[in-house]
């Protein structure tokens, strides 16, 4: 929106032309973000603690989150709002990758304040059934697929690329992009969802996964990087930097009201939403492998899930003392700050591992 006016502005002075800059965009994006965020961020909290938006505990969980009953959530609204309004500004709105990412947020972002909506109001511990809940991510997911692969021009928009070697990618052809593109988003969706169970562990992750998207999405879409640091060039994909600058910024805003303790969570609004926001980024700048490099944490509090049913369900034992894994170290010993400040750590040595694949080729 802003980009329009500031090449209107350009004609009657040149020094609007700065604004053309992606880079200048994307960090005018992580502060408008942040700023939002961080202004309507009490105002917020003190609306959902009115309407008595409050987080219903597992009684069965650590007894040390038993207090946390009746911190407001559905927090992640706010995350949302700042990441939409700021991406609405400073991205380049012809571009079709924003609104790709933008919609699916969105519609993430619905699904998820329906589940919130049903426990907080309906007293529903269950919320929106886990049936119902697959089913719209699966049909949203399948049909941001489909159009992807529909739209596709060159082999680069869907041939799955293999870090740590040059020229090296998978022909995928259309029924497997839609194939691995539904299980990304789909799949990161949740995994994010599943970590978001301690003060700070699924935000923090999140941003540092967004802005090194950030950094894929503007080598991906900037014709000389991508020659040379040999990775394939997918034209107007750069412009997501801006959107995955608002993420990060917003995310390090609602980090303030979130972090130990937490003032307000999140809710399925955010980390259902977030995680799909994630997908998409990862799926349009071809790095899904890399994903599930920097998104180690996510991977294995899902796997962690998985491991614990089904091994419950055909031999009658729990793997794990408790499932997401952030809780079975708990029940070990684990201080809650102990458990987020350690997934932080590793999440850091993840995602420099997933940076280094752009140069170690």
């Amino acid at each position: 929106m802003l980009l329009w006016l500031a090449d209107f502005l350009s004609e009657y002075y040149k020094g609007f032309h700065v604004f053309s800059y992606l880079t200048l965009r994307a960090m005018l994006s992580i502060l408008t973000a942040l700023g939002i965020a961080l202004w309507f961020g009490p105002w917020m909290i003190e609306h959902l603690r009115t309407l008595k938006f409050g987080q219903s505990v597992r009684t069965d969980g650590p007894q040390t989150h038993l207090v946390k009953s009746g911190t407001p959530t559905m927090g992640g609204a706010l995350i949302l709002v700042a990441i939409g309004v700021s991406t609405l500004l400073w991205s380049n709105l012809s571009n079709p990758y924003i609104w790709i990412v933008l919609g699916v947020m969105v519609i993430f972002g619905a699904v998820g304040w329906v589940d919130d909506y049903r426990k907080v109001v309906y007293r529903n511990p269950k919320g929106l059934s886990a049936g119902a809940k697959l089913f719209w991510q699966s049909v949203i997911a399948l049909i941001v697929a489909i159009y992807m692969a529909s739209t596709a021009e060159i082999p680069a928009q869907t041939d799955m690329i293999v870090p740590f070697f040059k020229e090296v990618a998978i022909p995928l052809g259309a029924t497997g992009f839609v194939i691995l593109t539904y299980l990304v988003i789909v799949g990161t969706s949740n995994a994010v969802n599943l970590t978001d169970g301690l003060d700070g562990l699924a935000i923090m992750p999140t941003v540092m996964i967004s802005s090194a998207l950030a950094v894929f999405a503007y080598v991906t879409g900037h014709v000389v990087f991508a020659k040379y640091l040999g990775t394939p060039y997918i034209p107007n994909v750069g412009e997501l930097s801006v959107f995955c600058g608002a993420l990060a910024g917003a995310g390090l805003a609602f980090l303030w009201f979130n972090a130990y303790p937490a003032e307000v969570f999140m809710g399925d609004v955010g980390a259902l939403a977030l995680g799909a926001a994630l997908g998409v980024v990862t799926v349009i700048v071809r790095q899904e492998i890399v994903l599930v490099i920097m998104g180690g944490v996510f991977v294995v509090e899902a796997l962690s899930v998985m491991l614990q049913v089904a091994s419950f369900k055909l031999l009658g034992k729990r793997i794990f003392r408790m499932a997401p894994l952030h809780h079975h170290f708990e029940l070990k010993g684990w201080k809650e700050n102990q458990v987020v400040v350690r997934f932080w750590i590793i999440t850091i040595i993840l995602v420099l591992l997933g940076l280094s694949t752009l140069k170690l080729r």
